[in-house]
């Protein structure tokens, strides 16, 4: 006998529905518009940060009071002698119970969230919190027929925590209103909770770590911010003995620029050091993958400038989560994640021989790519708007911030045009606010500089003649090894030899070629 009538079944289905989805696709609108009913109020094709925005829709709030009014009416009917709910009737309810404590919680999960980013905090206890969470959890359900164990309430308490951190970071870190942008956000909540949070809350969320990510794109698109932001997001368990979380977030993060510092430097930072092993090794020396603990994450950024060697023992890590320090022979275990970032086409070094196939298929068990900032402003051009208010405000105060956008506006459409291809990205971007800020001007990278930004700035300075026969010739040869990135099929369209191909080939055009 069911116990849900079909009205309340199908509300109860569209909040699951809500509850499970992806925050920042179309398919959250949509879910919001099925719960939502009549009262549906449009608000975009996607949840996007803008300047002067919040996170809060317009239809959470009556979406959220419809359902803990339902909620409240299903216990009681639940709990009436000879209720006999089906098994469907219960999934749906506990879907809405899980989006109802959500909601009860909401300020109260923000301000767990904060802490947990406050580089000051050292641990992370919650226990009058947890003791109000679990309260509530029981009154909705404990039910007859229902085993509610402790571990179950406290992972519904750990996950609540993940899904408002996670959401919080993601739309206020990846900033735009772009599809582009969009697609990024959503990317990076995928990779944190899959395509399916019913399964990822059953029984994916203590395994997200077997799981190594790949995040490529153009120089200065935040794909350490991506890094960060997955981090900081993963599953951390909760105990109620004690009343704390396992670790504290910011604490989980563990990053090595690969470019910067030498490969002995760079082995030592990741596996750590025996003392005498090397010259100036005076101490022993954890490594990160030591040090990372099982809900923290390791990020390599530059991959591709690791060295041949260094890539040997980071695949045997990948595979067999084993490694040594150096100058040791006792084997250790890395207990973390695992994220790693280039701008480099891997594509093409593995062809050169420069990176090993074997490691980039282990590193790519999750694969996210960053838009240029040319990709965002073709794809919504009121996005540079959006982003120069968004730079401005971190820099000046608020009621400053829109006088200093329209300045900064005015000048990149009197000086560079709506056509310039910000070959620097959000970097060159924040670097042009604070130049206009100061002086009143910016000033580009002379474009004899400058790396080629697209093909339309290649096209353009072909017609111009502003190209040496040299440079003509790199550009050229460049643009048909990207069409077919081979340097044999490449040297026999070209009619030259494949050592001249490699040899020649720009990668700054390359990458950005690959970037269009």
């Amino acid at each position: 006998m069911r116990v849900l009538t079909p009205e309340e079944a199908a509300f109860a289905e569209a909040v699951g529905n809500l509850s499970y989805c992806n925050p920042f696709l179309p398919e959250r609108i949509q879910a919001e518009r099925a719960a939502a009913g009549d009262a549906f109020v449009p608000h975009g094709d996607v949840w996007s940060m803008k300047a002067g925005e919040d996170s809060e829709g317009p239809n959470i709030h009556t979406i959220a009071a419809r359902a803990d009014a339902m909620a409240v009416a299903l216990r009681d009917r639940f709990r009436e002698p000879g209720a006999k709910p089906t098994v469907r009737d219960l999934s749906l309810y506990r879907d809405l119970v899980v989006y109802v404590l959500y909601y009860r919680f909401v300020d109260d999960l923000l301000a767990l969230v904060q802490r947990g980013l406050d580089p000051a905090t050292e641990r992370l206890d919650c226990p009058a919190l947890y003791r109000r969470f679990e309260k509530e959890c029981r009154s909705f359900l404990d039910l007859p027929g229902v085993d509610l164990a402790e571990e179950d309430i406290a992972h519904y308490f750990a996950c609540q925590y993940q899904v408002r951190r996670a959401f919080n970071l993601t739309f206020n870190w990846i900033v735009g209103g772009s599809m582009a942008t969009a697609r990024l956000r959503a990317a990076v909540w995928q990779s944190v909770f899959t395509h399916d949070m019913r399964r990822y809350r059953r029984v994916l969320y203590s395994r997200m770590g077997d799981l190594p990510v790949l995040i490529t794109g153009p120089s200065g698109t935040g794909k350490e911010l991506v890094a960060r932001g997955i981090a900081m997001s993963r599953y951390i368990p909760f105990d109620p003995a004690t009343g704390s979380f396992a670790s504290v977030p910011i604490q989980g993060f563990f990053g090595i620029n690969l470019s910067a510092i030498t490969p002995t430097l760079i082995e030592s930072a990741l596996f750590g050091h025996r003392r005498g092993s090397f010259t100036g090794a005076l101490e022993d020396r954890e490594g990160w993958l030591q040090t990372c603990g099982p809900h923290g994450m390791v990020f390599l950024d530059e991959i591709g400038e690791i060295a041949p060697d260094i890539q040997v023992k980071l695949l045997r890590v990948l595979e067999t989560r084993a490694f040594q320090r150096i100058g040791d022979t006792a084997d250790l275990r890395f207990r973390g994640k695992l994220t790693a970032a280039t701008n480099r086409d891997l594509g093409a070094e593995i062809e050169a021989g420069r990176f090993r196939a074997d490691l980039y298929y282990r590193l790519c068990g999750d694969l996210i790519r960053t838009p240029s900032l040319r990709d965002q402003i073709a794809d919504d051009p009121e996005e540079l708007r959006n982003l120069v208010r968004v730079v401005a405000a971190k820099i000046v105060p608020t009621e400053e911030a829109d006088r200093l956008s329209e300045d900064v506006l005015r000048w990149i459409a009197g000086h560079l045009g709506k056509d310039y291809p910000w070959p620097g990205n959000v970097r060159e971007l924040e670097q042009c606010v604070r130049n206009v800020l100061v002086r009143g001007e910016y000033q580009p990278l002379p474009r004899t500089q400058q790396p080629a930004g697209s093909m339309a700035g290649f096209l353009a300075d072909v017609q111009a003649g502003r190209l040496t026969i040299e440079r003509l010739t790199d550009l050229y040869i460049t643009l048909v090894y990207q069409q077919d990135p081979n340097y044999v099929h490449a040297a026999e369209r070209l009619a030259l030899d494949r050592r001249t191909v490699k040899a020649r080939i720009d990668e700054a055009f390359l990458r950005a070629l690959d970037g269009e």
